[in-house]
């Protein structure tokens, strides 16, 4: 009677009593990827190290500070009041001014970065003779220095030089918005094209000819194909953008100095620490904003629910 040989289970057992195949190239791929992970963090450590000591004391010590009535006009009067800079702070019509208009500007000036950054990368991708040099092109405005761009438009719409536009559109509210919003668009559009050109390159091109295959139009490859699969960069991109934009200063302080309730909450603080001179008013003011921009990352990081991780190929 013949006999029938049953072939070796996946992960026989070799010399040695390894387990070979099977779960043990996922146990050997998993140690393998623990080991690198721990190398990497002995690396960074010593460079993370000193940036958190270097980042940490400013924060401590303007926490520190906050806690203070601490008014260098009235060195007499500086005494601990705890939390009551913060109580001002809050209860003031000024302070949330200051929070609304520099929220306008972040948002609105954030989503349209955002739409002509996507094109701007689009038209980078595939431009192939001129690729060189339409990325020059574009990213022209990214080089000049953002006081120099601020004054550049409040002279384009001034009265008396300005030749966008008619009347004075600083000396209003809307007006001072759109034209703060314009400068910013114009200055950091390339930046966010530049973090967005780097996403679609990560797309791989058989999943648009898959498509193309399929009978997808343009528009449906763009919203179903690339877009999903640059959800990482998007993250980044609107990530590194947004937390810069609510922390805008100058263009501000150039073109209306934070008249006709344009002030934003870093004028609020420049104001209160260098014009009043009132460390502890302007360090509370600063911690706030400090609090604001953590909000922001977390809110962006949880609601685009994306693995940082597959930004960098780790996924």
């Amino acid at each position: 009677m013949a006999t029938t040989q049953t072939p070796p289970a996946t992960g026989s057992v070799k010399a040695g009593g390894k387990h070979s195949g099977g779960s043990g190239g996922g146990r050997f791929q998993t140690d393998r990827a623990k080991a690198e992970r721990k190398l990497g963090l002995k690396l960074a450590a010593p460079a993370a190290i000193v940036m958190l000591a270097v980042t940490a004391y400013p924060i401590g010590y303007a926490l520190y500070l906050s806690l203070f009535r601490y008014d260098l006009r009235t060195p007499d009067q500086n005494a601990f009041v705890g939390f009551d800079n913060y109580a001002l702070i809050l209860t003031s019509s000024v302070w949330w001014q200051a929070v609304l208009s520099t929220t306008v500007i972040t948002v609105v000036s954030v989503a349209l970065e955002l739409v002509l950054g996507l094109a701007l990368a689009l038209v980078m991708h595939r431009a192939l003779s001129l690729r060189r040099s339409v990325r020059v092109a574009i990213l022209v405005p990214y080089g000049i220095i953002t006081v120099i761009s601020a004054y550049a438009f409040a002279f384009a719409v001034a009265p008396d030089t300005g030749f966008i536009g008619d009347g004075d559109p600083l000396g209003s509210r809307l007006g001072g918005w759109a034209v703060i919003i314009l400068t910013e668009v114009w200055k950091t559009t390339p930046f966010m094209s530049l973090l967005l050109l780097a996403g679609l390159a990560s797309v791989d091109e058989s999943l648009q000819e898959a498509a193309k295959v399929d009978g997808a139009t343009a528009t449906q490859r763009l919203f179903r194909v690339t877009l999903p699969n640059m959800k990482g960069a998007i993250l980044v991109a609107l990530l590194f953008r947004a937390l810069d934009a609510f922390r805008i200063f100058d263009t501000v302080y150039v073109q209306t100095a934070g008249a006709f309730e344009t002030q934003t909450i870093s004028g609020l603080g420049y104001n209160a620490l260098i014009t009043r001179v009132n460390l502890g008013l302007g360090s509370a003011i600063s911690i706030l904003l400090f609090l604001f921009i953590i909000l922001i990352a977390f809110i962006f990081v949880k609601g685009f629910k994306t693995n940082l991780g597959t930004v960098k190929g780790e996924g």
